[in-house]
This record gives C-alpha cells, sequence and structure tokens, in this order.
C-alpha cells in the first residue's frame, strides 16, 4: 500500500478512524472525506504525529448534500490525477426522520446517495489508478429488507426509533446492490468492488440502534463485539490484499456463524442491482450512459 492514494470517508471515529491508521501505517497517502472540520483536522494531526512524513489532507463535506459531494469529488480530482482505492465508510442511524437539502430521507442520502455519487464522480481517477478498488462498509442488516420498490427508497417518510432499523437496513441493501452493479459495469476498467459487514463493532453509530446498547453490555466480553480496531481489519485486507485484486461484487461478512445462514434473496437480482443503479443516477443528477463509463454533456465539470 505504499504511496497508494486512498479516500477514506468518515475517517473521525470508530471503523473509519482506524482505517485510516492501517493506511497510513502501511504508507499510503490519505484523502480524509469528514463532516466535522475541527474532527477531521484532529485526526490528521493525530495520524501525522503517528506516522511522521504521513501525507494527509483533509476535505470537508456531509454527504447528505449532494452538492458538497459534487464540491468535495473536485478538490480530490483537483489534489489526486489518480485514485488506488476508494474506502466509502461514512454512515449513519437516525432515530428520527430527516430530509437532505435536496429533499431525500437523510439516512439513505448520508448512507447511500452521497457515497453512490462520490464515487461515481471518483470514476476517471479510479480508471487513471487501475487496477483499483472500491470497498464499502455495508452490513449484515441488509438481511432483514423482504422488499425494495426503486421508484421510491428516497422518499422521506414518519418512523420512530424502531421504524428507523427499516430505513437503516435499506440503506444497506442499497450499498450491496450498487456494490455488485459497480462491479459488473467497471470490471473492464481494471476496477473491483467490495462490500463488508465489519460485525458487530461498539462504535457510536452501532449504540444509536435500539435495544442495541443492552446488547452490547450483554455480549461485551464474548467474540460477538468487536472493537474498532477489528471492524476496520476486513476492509484493510480488501483494500490492500492480492487475494481481492481480481474478484469483486461479494458482499464478506465477519459476523460469527452467519456463513450457515442462506444468502438475502434481493442480493442476486441482477435486474433489480441495474435498477436501483440507474435509479441513484436520476436521483443525484447524473445521466445515463451506455458505456457505464463517465457522464458527458452538461455534467463533464463534476466528472
Amino acid at each position: 500500500m505504499k504511496d497508494a492514494h486512498c479516500v477514506v470517508t468518515g475517517a473521525t471515529s470508530g471503523i473509519g478512524r482506524e482505517i485510516a491508521h492501517g493506511l497510513a501505517a502501511a504508507g499510503a497517502r490519505l484523502a480524509l472525506v469528514c463532516r466535522n472540520r475541527d474532527k477531521g483536522a484532529a485526526t490528521v494531526a493525530e495520524l501525522t504525529a503517528l506516522w511522521p512524513g504521513a501525507d494527509v489532507r483533509l476535505f470537508t463535506a456531509d454527504l447528505a448534500a449532494l452538492a458538497e459531494v459534487r464540491s468535495v469529488a473536485r478538490e480530490i480530482r483537483r489534489h489526486w490525477g489518480h485514485v488506488d482505492v476508494l474506502v466509502n465508510n461514512a454512515g449513519t442511524h437516525d432515530l428520527r426522520p430527516g430530509v437532505s437539502p435536496e429533499g431525500y430521507d437523510r439516512m439513505i442520502a448520508t448512507n447511500h446517495l452521497g457515497p453512490f455519487l462520490l464515487t461515481r464522480l471518483l470514476l476517471d481517477p479510479l480508471r487513471r489508478g487501475a487496477p483499483s478498488r472500491i470497498v464499502t462498509v455495508a452490513s449484515e442488516a441488509h438481511r432483514s429488507v423482504l422488499r425494495l420498490d426503486p421508484s421510491s427508497f428516497a422518499e422521506s417518510r414518519p418512523y420512530g426509533p424502531i421504524g428507523s432499523w427499516t430505513v437503516y437496513a435499506r440503506s444497506k441493501l442499497l450499498n450491496v446492490l450498487t456494490t455488485q452493479e459497480a462491479a459488473r459495469r467497471w470490471a473492464q476498467y481494471g476496477i473491483t468492488s467490495h462490500a463488508y459487514c465489519p460485525g458487530l463493532v461498539s462504535t457510536a453509530l452501532v449504540r444509536n440502534i435500539p435495544l442495541m446498547p443492552r446488547l452490547l453490555a450483554a455480549a461485551e466480553h464474548t467474540p460477538l463485539v468487536h472493537s474498532a480496531a477489528e471492524g476496520a481489519r476486513p476492509a484493510l485486507r480488501l483494500a490492500g490484499d492480492p487475494e481481492f485484486a481480481s474478484r469483486g461484487g461479494g458482499f464478506h461478512s465477519w459476523m460469527p456463524g452467519v456463513r450457515l445462514l442462506p444468502p438475502a434473496p434481493l442480493r442476486f437480482h441482477p435486474s433489480l442491482q441495474r435498477e436501483v443503479w440507474e435509479r441513484s443516477e436520476e436521483l443525484v443528477g447524473l445521466r445515463r450512459t451506455e458505456h457505464n463509463g463517465p457522464v458527458r454533456g452538461e455534467d463533464a465539470a463534476d466528472e
């Protein structure tokens, strides 16, 4: 990973922070995309203190705001000519509904639409960095989604703390579906795309899920609960291990015993993967192209 150009979102705490540490330790050059500038600056200072000479650059954006995603993608493209690894880690679990600046459910915008747009807008740098990789932090929560309507998945509707799980799980299924579609569309460019579940990790996001603090407390001293550093290890493997250099589209889980369970059926619908991808392009304001490459015409400035 030495001198690899790596973009990491949500790197100020939890798994994202540990991923940034692991990449810096391996000698990678880092572009950290963070919502809070002060926390981001503290993370940069921490990394450069631990790894003298580390090349770490801070970029600020709220992934729920698509205009900010477009802006940060332009900044990254100006900063680097190519990207070797993109880690889509940033995510949220909101107990109450919110609306993004563009009018979408805020949790769907943060967990899916923002990362999807950033990934699409970094396609050219990823092509120039090929063989390159995209790693997305998803979740086994996607298994609980039994039906998905591509025409309405981003609409904001009322929900309470328990209902928030449904929206969170939907956002994680969207992550998995677009990971599989990216792997299919972009293999021709030498780009592999992976999604993974880090397991049950004691982070602020997980503790925000109803009843989860009690479960974490009960399982604290068992193999069920991972530290943030343990949750980051699979991402580092997917980003740098030669084993994952050429096979993309997989969903990898580090939940104990999960391999004994049947896969979630919705994951294996190619038509659903394509519909979600195309609907996501519409929602974020990108025009579809037959060759699945960079967006042309009026969006060229953002590609």
